[in-house]
């Protein structure tokens, strides 16, 4: 083993669990600690300030500018009093982080001195320097000007020494620049079609909220063997490495004991997370090796996409503390699970309805068969733009590898409400269907449902799971923003259609209960292409996808043209979500990022394979020949030839694979030159992608095999058997 190997993994067997001292309050008395909160705005606001506030926050009210000096200096006396000299307006740019730039409270006194200050203005909107950020081209880069703007539903918080306040981040000219904004009004758009739906079975529901829970995965690596690998480093994911002998076979690490340093980790994890109100629940070891997962009580959706933004940063900062580093690529290991972030999504009212949960009576149950058609018609109508929401050079790396579901989105249901809906798509008569008992309703082909009467679909990119949807295909370093903005657009767009064409038949003189149904049973045999139940690996799926019709393109660069289908434009349009202008520039970031990330790897691996690699092989090279010399001296050629045979033939296997890589890094760097002549963004990434990418797999077979015999001594590089198992 190298010297610096050795020093590494020594460091690393080393390290101890850093001690989190024990909190002497339970979780609930610290609890959003660093949030202002409504409890804080109550103590630091006025009566009347506090009550218009927070009818911007439940009922979207215009906000009253005659207020905002005064939650303004209602913010910075609890954020000062609790240590805070900065403030910052926090926002989730196109490039998958979030921004921030940092202004201290002080203005100048206007006797020699400063005062600490912080205005309605201040907090309302602010003028960050938008030229170095993602545009996709809506603006030249010596036009600088953007503006960041106060969303009130999302509390502020404190990082450190700074108060942070969420906003969105538009351009001059009023494009949106980041993914709050097109969020915030998918989130409108959806609860003004789902109320309209909603009231044909309650008047009183006044607004329908879209929740979210996220679950991330992640793995921990320890620091010292992180910085001894410049892949990882430098690109998230091993750009080499062959299989360790043990990896996941023996699926022993899933819901296994968690290693002591890990759970002090976890644990101090946990406790930032409570004190920013991000309600953190459950942690445990995931499938793969050194893979765990951190999963919260589900939110509003908007405030849930703020938390997991934020969840992501401090783990990476609380990791570094416990001598770690957290890598949040879909695929940082060749050969075992990647990470995800499944996204639990539903829908509810005002009035405590969960839409997506079977109810206890016959109305109820045709209100949730009404939703849960939809969104099935939803994301059959657009199942390529939910891929492509989700798609990205890092995640397709995951898409159909071990656990994580295959890059076809399907909706599984489970054999209970797929038998329901099936028998609604035939028959108008009433049903009994058994489930956990035998039921007869009143309603033709509506039985009472029960949550959990089936089993689950972990092959499905998007499955009911009772009383909501998870969609399972999102990747773990990706804005949950992304997703939620293309499916709750796509249900908008699909409970606007269904209401218009329900209205239109009690118009006509039917009676409300049979339009519901009559349109409703419209939906089921509409949909069905995208109902699957079995296996998504298999090559029969593919198959069959195909000949359903669903989007099975697997190049991400490609996928990513279905945001411009004049079907996704308009819907986007029509739902007031974004412009063709804005869509059209988000695809050039994208296509421009995959090129990007691409083109690193590539830069990375040939700098490894011609710096670390090589040398290393030739120096091993030049101690077998070495040897084989040294034998000849000792006892003679014609023995000492006989006795190194093997040791010549290892040689000259080593010399193949050495030149094989200097041939496959010449070519790599020359495609390179070809792409990156290119102009089009899209036709750049297509290039990177079919004729870059595939060379990166190329050179790694050969260092791979290189690996496997060089001496374990003079290997620089930790393998997979260390990254993956010391901790």
């Amino acid at each position: 083993m190298s010297k610096l190997r050795f020093e590494v993994i020594t460091a690393a067997f080393g390290k101890k669990a850093i001690e989190v001292p024990e909190c002497d309050k339970r979780p609930s008395d610290y609890f959003g600690a660093k949030v202002f909160n409504r409890e804080k705005m109550f103590k630091y606001l006025s009566k009347e300030v506090y009550s218009k506030l927070i009818d911007v926050i439940d009922n979207d009210a215009p906000l009253d500018s005659s207020i905002a000096d005064s939650v303004a200096e209602g913010m910075k006396r609890w954020a000062v009093e609790n240590g805070a000299t900065h403030y910052t307006h926090w926002f989730h740019p196109l490039t998958e982080t979030t921004a921030e730039k940092h202004d201290a409270f002080i203005e100048h006194d206007g006797k020699g001195g400063i005062i600490e200050e912080f205005s309605g203005k201040l907090l309302v909107q602010q003028e960050p320097d938008a030229s170095s950020f993602p545009n996709g081209g809506i603006r030249s880069t010596f036009e600088a000007r953007g503006y960041s703007a106060w969303d009130p539903t999302s509390p502020a918080f404190l990082m450190d020494d700074t108060l942070c306040v969420p906003t969105v981040f538009i351009s001059y000219t009023g494009e949106a620049l980041d993914y709050k904004a097109p969020l915030l009004k998918s989130l409108r758009a959806v609860d003004k079609a789902a109320t309209d739906v909603c009231r044909y079975f309650d008047k009183n529901v006044r607004k329908v909220t879209t929740y979210l829970g996220w679950e991330q995965e992640y793995f921990l690596v320890d620091e010292g063997m992180m910085l001894a690998r410049p892949d990882l480093l430098l690109t998230g994911r091993t750009l080499m490495g062959h299989d360790s002998a043990k990896n996941q076979q023996l699926e022993d690490h899933y819901f296994g004991s968690i290693p002591k340093r890990v759970a002090a980790f976890m644990k101090e994890l946990e406790i930032e997370a409570m004190k920013l109100g991000i309600p953190a629940k459950t942690c445990h070891n995931e499938a793969a090796p050194n893979q765990f997962e951190l999963a919260p009580i589900y939110e509003e959706c908007n405030l849930a996409v703020d938390h997991n933004m934020l969840i992501m940063a401090i783990m990476k900062e609380v990791a570094r503390r416990h001598g770690f580093r957290v890598l949040l690529h879909e695929k940082p290991f060749k050969g075992v699970n990647g990470s995800g972030k499944h996204n639990n999504w539903s829908l509810g009212t005002d009035t405590g309805v969960l839409l997506m949960a079977p109810g206890k009576n016959d109305k109820d149950n045709l209100r949730f068969i009404t939703f849960v058609v939809n969104t099935l018609a939803a994301i059959y109508r657009h199942n390529g733009l939910l891929k492509a929401s989700i798609m990205s050079a890092a995640n397709a790396h995951r898409l159909g590898a071990a656990e994580a579901p295959p890059a076809i989105i399907s909706s599984f249901l489970g054999s209970h409400l797929s038998s329901v809906l099936d028998h609604m798509e035939t028959t108008d008569d009433v049903v009994k269907i058994l489930s956990k008992r035998e039921l007869r309703l009143n309603i033709p082909s509506i039985p009472e449902l029960m949550i959990d009467n089936t089993d689950r679909n972990r092959t499905s990119p998007f499955a009911f799971t009772g009383n909501r949807f998870e969609f399972r295909a999102v990747g773990s370093e990706a804005n949950c923003a992304s997703a939620m903005i293309a499916l709750n657009t796509a249900m908008a767009e699909q409970l606007t259609i269904f209401k218009r064409e329900v209205d239109m038949l009690v118009d006509s003189g039917i009676a409300k209960e049979d339009a519901l149904v009559k349109v409703i049973r419209k939906y089921i045999k509409y949909s069905k292409p995208i109902r699957f139940d079995g296996n998504g690996y298999s090559e029969e799926w593919c198959r069959e996808a195909m000949r359903r019709g669903l989007d099975c393109e697997a190049s991400a660069p490609i996928v990513f043209d279905r945001y411009l289908d004049k079907e996704s434009v308009a819907m986007f349009r029509n739902m007031e979500v974004m412009t063709e202008t804005e869509l059209r520039a988000r695809n050039e970031i994208k296509w421009e990022m995959y090129t990007k990330k691409i083109q690193i790897e590539a830069r990375v691996l040939g700098d490894l394979a011609l710096n670390h690699i090589i040398p290393t092989a030739t120096k091993y090279q030049s101690s077998l020949l070495d040897n084989v010399i040294k034998m000849e001296q000792v006892i003679g050629k014609e023995e000492g030839d006989r006795l190194s045979a093997e040791n010549i033939e290892l040689v000259k296997q080593m010399a193949e694979h050495v030149s094989e890589i200097r041939r496959l890094v010449t070519e790599l760097v020359e495609r390179r030159k070809i792409a990156n002549r290119i102009s089009n963004e899209r036709d750049k990434a297509i290039a990177y992608h079919d004729t870059v990418a595939p060379m990166l797999e190329s050179i790694r077979y050969h260092i791979d095999h290189l690996e496997l015999v060089v001496d374990n001594e003079l290997w620089t590089l930790p393998k997979y058997r260390e990254l993956l198992f010391i901790v």
